[in-house]
């Protein structure tokens, strides 16, 4: 017997209303929880009353709209060249801007360690309200996945955690892509199941 996947989509519309002038009739959503996973539909920001575009072209208005009146506790947002940082339940509204300095001023090799480096910014500033006890760290690149996800979930010092786990990963990073690519083309890694 096969089971029919369930799935809740939230904020359905069609394009046929959304976009009139381009004849299109797609029913889409905002976004969809599944398995107990939020999948996002990506894209510039929507205000979610009327559904109109907020900001084309314009990354700060993007980023302003994405701290919405339903965020909780001391919440900020800021830009930086190619980069926006937002956070909320934040020990002060800087935090955010603390992380766009430490990441534009990193000179690390990797999108991912300058990515830490302003999460570390932000700690160093303040961070949230309460204890930090779980960070992470997701970049999609050049394939349609996250090709570095690494989560971090009640630790003392989540930070170091985070940073010892990407340490272990980046060197890994390019043979693991390859192998989802062409797994023929990877290399061994001597395991039982190893191609």
């Amino acid at each position: 017997m096969v089971s029919t996947p369930t799935h809740t989509r939230i904020r359905p519309f069609n394009t046929k209303d959304t976009y009139p002038e381009q004849n299109l009739d797609n029913d889409l959503c905002q976004a969809v929880v599944a398995n107990g996973i939020v999948y996002l539909r990506g894209q510039i920001g929507q205000d979610l009353e009327t559904r109109e575009s907020v900001g084309i072209g314009d990354v700060e208005a993007q980023a302003e709209q994405a701290t919405g009146v339903r965020t909780i506790g001391t919440h900020a947002v800021t830009t930086g060249d190619q980069a926006v940082a937002a956070g909320n339940m934040l020990a002060d509204a800087y935090v955010v801007q603390a992380m766009i300095d430490a990441y534009q001023a990193s000179s690390a090799a990797t999108f991912e360690e300058r990515l830490l480096a302003g999460f570390l910014g932000g700690l160093a500033a303040g961070g949230e309200e309460g204890p930090v006890r779980s960070a992470g760290l997701a970049v999609v690149e050049g394939v349609a996945w996250r090709v570095t996800d690494l989560r971090v979930d009640d630790a003392d010092d989540p930070a170091a955690e985070l940073n010892r786990l990407l340490t272990l990963w980046l060197p890994l990073k390019r043979d693991y892509l390859t192998r989802a690519l062409d797994p023929g083309a990877a290399p061994s890694y001597g395991v039982p199941g190893d191609l």
